[in-house]
C-alpha cells in the first residue's frame, strides 16, 4: 500500500474512533441537565458541545500534533492557514436538535488538504449511524457501502431541506420558478442531511443560507464518495479552511438531480 494511502487508513481509523467515543460523551449529556447559553443569535450551545470539543481535540492533536485544528466550539487559530492537513470539526451539529431531545445531530470531523476533504466521519449517536469515507475508497453506513439515488426528476423525490424556503413566495417571481410538489422533510444538522442523500435515504438537499466549513465538510466527502455532487448554488466547488470559513449555499444530491435543482437556483445572488 503507498505510504499515502496507508497514512490515510490510519488517519480514517483514529477519526472514526474519535468520533464515535465523542458521540458516546453526548450520548451521556442527551435527554439530561446540562448547561445552556447563546453564543449569538440563533447559536445555541451546551456543556455537551464543549465536552465533546475538548475530547476530540485532546485525542486527534495528541495522535497527530502536526495538524491544524478548525472547529466550531475553539477559538480560531490562523496557524491551521499554514498546515497541508487540517481536522474540520462539528462537536455537535444539530445543537437545536440535540436541545429538543431530537435523534437529529450528529458528532462531524473532516481531514482536509489543499482546500478539499480527504476524510469525513459524520455519526448520529443516538441512532448509531456512522457516515465514513475517504478519498477514492467510497462511503459507507456502519462499514457497508452506500450509494446516492439515481433520481433524476424533481418532482415526486425526497427532499432534506427546509419547507418555508422551497415554498417562499418569491419563487413564483421570473426567472425564479415554483417548485414541484416534493416529499419534504428538514434536520437540523446540515451534515446529518447530506449523510442522509449519500445513503439514498433522501434524494437531494439544499441550503440557500451561508454555512460554515464544520457544518459540510465532513458530509461532503461522504456524498461524493457515494456518486454524488456537492456545491454552492452556483455550482461553485466548496474549498474549505479559507480564512473565513464559510461558504455561500449547499447542495447535495445524484448527478442528474443535481444538474436540474443547479437550473433552478444558480442565477440567484446570494446577500454575503
Amino acid at each position: 500500500m503507498p505510504a499515502r494511502e496507508a497514512g490515510l487508513a490510519g488517519d480514517r481509523a483514529l477519526i472514526e474512533q474519535a468520533v464515535r467515543d465523542a458521540g458516546a460523551i453526548a450520548r451521556k449529556f442527551y435527554g439530561g441537565d446540562y448547561r445552556k447559553w447563546d453564543k449569538g443569535k440563533g447559536q445555541p450551545v451546551t456543556d455537551a458541545d464543549l465536552a465533546v470539543d475538548k475530547y476530540l481535540r485532546e485525542t486527534l492533536i495528541a495522535a497527530r500534533p502536526d495538524y491544524g485544528w478548525l472547529s466550531e466550539e475553539t477559538e480560531d487559530d490562523s496557524s491551521r492557514l499554514q498546515k497541508q492537513s487540517v481536522f474540520v470539526v462539528d462537536p455537535i451539529d444539530g445543537t437545536v436538535a440535540f436541545l429538543k431531545n431530537r435523534p437529529h445531530f450528529t458528532v462531524c470531523v473532516a481531514l482536509v488538504r489543499d482546500g478539499r476533504p480527504v476524510i469525513g466521519v459524520v455519526f448520529n449517536p443516538v441512532l448509531d449511524e456512522c457516515f465514513a469515507a475517504n478519498d477514492g475508497e467510497g462511503a459507507t453506513l456502519n462499514g457497508k457501502p452506500i450509494r446516492v439515488s439515481e433520481r433524476a426528476e424533481l418532482e415526486g423525490c425526497r427532499m432534506c431541506a427546509a419547507r418555508d424556503m422551497l415554498e417562499h413566495p418569491a419563487w413564483n417571481n421570473p426567472p425564479n420558478r415554483p417548485w414541484p410538489p416534493m416529499h419534504i422533510e428538514t434536520r437540523n444538522s446540515i451534515a446529518y442531511r447530506m449523510a442522509l442523500v449519500a445513503s439514498g435515504a433522501f434524494d437531494a438537499t439544499l441550503a440557500l443560507s451561508a454555512k460554515r466549513d464544520w457544518d459540510m465538510a465532513a458530509a461532503d466527502i461522504i456524498v461524493r464518495e457515494a456518486g454524488g455532487i456537492v456545491t454552492a448554488h452556483d455550482g461553485a466547488i466548496p474549498r474549505y479552511n479559507g480564512a473565513q470559513a464559510i461558504q455561500p449555499s449547499m447542495i447535495a444530491a445524484g448527478p442528474k438531480l443535481h444538474a436540474e435543482m443547479l437550473s433552478r437556483v444558480r442565477h440567484i445572488n446570494l446577500q454575503r
